[in-house]
């Protein structure tokens, strides 16, 4: 399909995801770009080939030789340039998180639907093959009923870099972690009736969540649960407890280097050997690209794509912090350093 794109922010993870993948796919052009510092956006733009560089964000949305807008800003800025975006009648593609709080979901969500363009929260481990196997496991019964999930997730930041450290950014270790955790979840055990709850210090830089500790209470006494932080050592793993069998998903975000790698899923049976069940390497750009060529083509969203989805993970999302952010309040009498 032929579409023309422009880049709301000059950034590190718009070339993975947009640049990159897009360089091999005829028809398709990255056109445009606009950073808050409009010499980074020319610094970018020589970088990568982009002919137009505009010194405005508004500019961009004006652009009609644009089709669709990708969003890489800081979190607290998404829902206010995807609502932008999609009334300026782009299709939107927008890094996770699509946005805050259910509120600019519905607001994006409506201007979407005004205009009728699609869509994207970019959560590049969507539709992993590991997600379906996974969910088979869920559904078939092979090891009796799933009674729990547990997400760890840890990553370093340096001191002083960016949004990240700064929460009326949208800052902190569970924003940038929980669209991860959430979709995965949904994928493979569903979040429909979940009940979500949340703890944190806010002990980091400037009052952000260091850690974050995020609990989904799911029909069938099922519990998901999410520990994220800031810290050395990276990890990203799921781990699923069957009544039967523990099932672990190690180094989950490990095809993000730019390497096509493979995923292994280790299943340990109560009784009996241990397996590990290889899924096919993967780049998670270069499919996530693809897929949302497919989506901007007319394609359904199967693999959590659609605005829905996203909406019901934003909801989550928002209750969990938000329910972190009032233990800390002296007005209530919740145990702040509860264990969920």
């Amino acid at each position: 399909m032929s579409v023309r794109i422009g880049l709301l922010g000059a950034t590190g993870i718009a070339e993975r995801a947009i640049v990159g993948p897009a360089a091999d796919r005829p028809g398709v052009l990255v056109a445009a770009v606009a950073a808050h510092d409009v010499e980074r956006a020319r610094r970018f733009a020589a970088r990568h080939g982009v002919a137009v560089v505009h010194e405005r964000y508004e500019d961009v949305l004006d652009d009609p030789s644009v089709d669709a807008v990708y969003i890489s800003l800081h979190h607290s800025a998404h829902a206010r340039w995807a609502r932008a975006a999609a009334a300026a009648g782009k299709h939107v593609l927008v890094e996770k998180p699509l946005c805050l709080t259910p509120q600019e979901a519905a607001g994006i969500e409506r201007a979407a639907a005004t205009s009728g363009v699609r869509v994207v929260e970019m959560v590049m481990t969507a539709g992993h093959e590991w997600q379906s196997r996974v969910r088979d496991l869920v559904t078939g019964g092979r090891f009796g009923r799933l009674r729990g999930i547990r997400s760890r997730m840890r990553f370093e930041v340096a001191a002083g870099s960016g949004f990240r450290l700064r929460p009326e950014l949208g800052g902190g270790a569970f924003y940038d972690t929980a669209s991860y955790w959430l979709q995965a979840v949904q994928a493979t055990a569903g979040i429909g009736g979940a009940v979500a709850s949340g703890v944190s210090d806010f002990d980091g830089p400037n009052g952000v969540d260091r850690s974050f500790r995020a609990r989904l209470d799911l029909p069938n006494a099922v519990t998901a649960v999410l520990e994220c932080a800031f810290g050395t050592g990276h990890l990203a793993e799921h781990e699923f407890a069957f009544e039967q069998a523990d099932v672990r998903v190690p180094k989950v975000l490990l095809p993000a280097i730019g390497l096509a790698v493979p995923l292994n899923i280790v299943i340990r049976p109560h009784t009996g050997s241990r397996t590990v069940v290889a899924c096919a390497p993967v780049d998670y750009y270069r499919v996530q690209f693809a897929r949302v060529l497919q989506l901007l083509a007319g394609a359904p969203g199967e693999w959590g794509a659609g605005i829905d989805e996203a909406t019901a993970r934003v909801r989550l999302m928002a209750a969990a912090h938000r329910d972190a952010v009032e233990r800390q309040s002296p007005s209530t009498d919740r145990n702040p350093n509860a264990l969920l």
